[in-house]
């Protein structure tokens, strides 16, 4: 089932020579929209083959589906209504300084887009998933890697997708599908791949990202690759709610089994009587959760081992053990350090490092110093959250202040609320800086088609020669800035 160097560059071809076939924006729009309705009419055997290779369940993976299907049609309206185009046109002023010439600028497609399949979301970050969705959207043709977890589904899906092409009268080779570890390395280094879209790990991730930058022609790539996602629970909140915010934690630490990639990683709670009390609401709620299954074998031993090297460093506890919870299965739990341990570079560093999996580390810390010591040794993140107490939310305490230190560690910021469930929604921003992602693009949310598309501008070109979407009539309708003023 591997591909050949030959399978991806015949892919990757046939992807280039039909990118001409996504122009029409109606047509993209109508496809994308019937790509869902496939994927709907397709559900059973879809969840059924996905949960047969992944044990996630057909409960998770009818929602996934759903919200995979969402958001093919949240795309279809961004592509009719063409605001993500950037219209901007302005006429020439010859009183400006310096003076200005005609200029109109808009966003066209980059290319083929080489898409790498996540394996922990086998609907939503893979062949159908958000960036098959949004370079699709901008016009760009895919070539998807699929991820070695779920090779089944993947063909099926790509087979969905393709028929819901022909009937739009597209060529299915917009969607491409290659397999195996060295035509994802074929993939990126392909110089008909005009730029990548990457889930999984921090080293996988890292090495596509050097090889993207290293080919004669470096190319976008824009990757997601791990976090921590901290949480800073305030003394005040821990001692107005403790019990609310352990058992919330818990859901959050083990939903999916932690295999989330904004799973809360590292949680600084308070010592003393208010941060006890979470302790000990975390302890009751992760004691009581069902071992899982993790996606694979090697996901599980990594798991394992690094627990083993956590559990193994002075000072740290663990109220509930997780570990090994059958042949095939984990069990969650959580460990605890106090948080001078990891305010300076020592061996606890491997604390602040994702470990996959349910578990999740809480450190203990004595003061507001001793806490922001910790926050400033923090990598990029996708999220971070703070937990406040009534009063400070509204204004009166350290909450702005807490808020402010966040915002540089995240590209997402929640208060008083958990960080997993990502809102397929045009204001969300699912990046942050590296190593959650290697851009600073969204993968999540409507903004994401940004990162297929580059502006180019047309100076003192004639109107007969434009594209329509420049032209000063605005024969598409299109929201535009037309000299200086926005137009709807």
């Amino acid at each position: 089932m591997e591909a050949t160097a030959q399978e991806v560059d015949a892919a990757v071809r046939a992807a280039h020579e039909v990118r001409g076939s996504l122009a029409d924006r109606a047509v993209r729009a109508a496809f994308l929209r019937g790509a869902a309705d496939a994927l709907e009419a397709a559900r059973d055997g879809l969840v059924e083959t996905a949960d047969a290779e992944t044990a996630l369940g057909p409960v998770r993976l009818t929602g996934e589906l759903a919200r995979t299907c969402y958001q093919l049609r949240a795309f279809a309206d961004i592509v009719d209504e063409g605001a993500f185009l950037g219209v901007v046109i302005d006429h020439p002023d010859d009183t400006a300084t310096p003076p200005v010439p005609d200029l109109r600028r808009y966003k066209v497609p980059l290319g083929v887009v080489a898409v790498y399949s996540a394996s922990n979301f086998p609907f939503a970050f893979s062949v159908a998933g958000g960036d098959t969705a949004s370079a699709l959207a901008a016009g760009c043709p895919v070539v998807v890697k699929a991820h070695p977890d779920h090779p089944g589904l993947s063909e099926l899906v790509a087979k969905v997708l393709r028929r819901a092409a022909r009937e739009q009268g597209v060529p299915d080779a917009v969607v491409g599908l290659v397999h195996g570890f060295e035509a994802g390395l074929e993939l990126i280094r392909h110089p008909l791949v005009a730029a990548a879209g990457f889930t999984g790990s921090v080293k996988g991730g890292r090495a596509l990202f050097d090889a993207a930058a290293a080919r004669p022609v470096p190319i976008p790539f824009h990757g997601e690759l791990g976090s921590l996602n901290p949480v800073v629970v305030t003394e005040a909140a821990a001692a107005e709610r403790a019990e609310a915010i352990g058992a919330g934690l818990a859901g959050s630490m083990t939903l999916g089994v932690g295999q989330f990639c904004v799973k809360p990683g590292l949680v600084l709670v308070p010592s003393g009587a208010a941060g006890d009390g979470l302790v000990k609401s975390l302890t009751d709620a992760v004691s009581d959760t069902d071992t899982g299954v993790l996606l694979d074998h090697r996901m599980r031993d990594n798991f394992l081992a690094g627990i083993a090297e956590r559990t193994q460093l002075p000072d740290v506890q663990s109220p509930v053990t997780p570990g090994a919870g059958g042949e095939h299965t984990v069990s969650a739990g959580f460990l605890t350090v106090p948080a001078g341990k990891l305010a300076d570079e020592g061996e606890h560093d491997v604390l602040l490092e994702e470990c996959f999996g349910p578990v999740t580390v809480v450190a203990r810390y004595d003061d507001e110093a001793e806490a922001r010591a910790v926050l400033s040794r923090l990598p990029g993140n996708l999220t971070a959250t703070v937990h406040l107490s009534t009063e400070e939310a509204e204004g009166r305490g350290r909450g702005a202040e807490i808020l402010a230190e966040l915002t540089p560690l995240a590209g997402r910021v929640l208060v008083n609320g958990w960080p997993t469930g990502v809102a397929v929604a045009p204001a969300q921003h699912h990046g942050g800086p590296y190593p959650a992602t290697t851009s600073t693009s969204t993968s999540v949310g409507g903004t994401a088609i940004e990162r297929w598309l580059r502006p180019v501008a047309y100076q003192n070109a004639p109107e007969a020669l434009l594209p329509p979407e420049l032209r000063d009539d605005n024969p598409l309708g299109l929201p535009r800035r037309f000299n200086g003023r926005l137009e709807h």
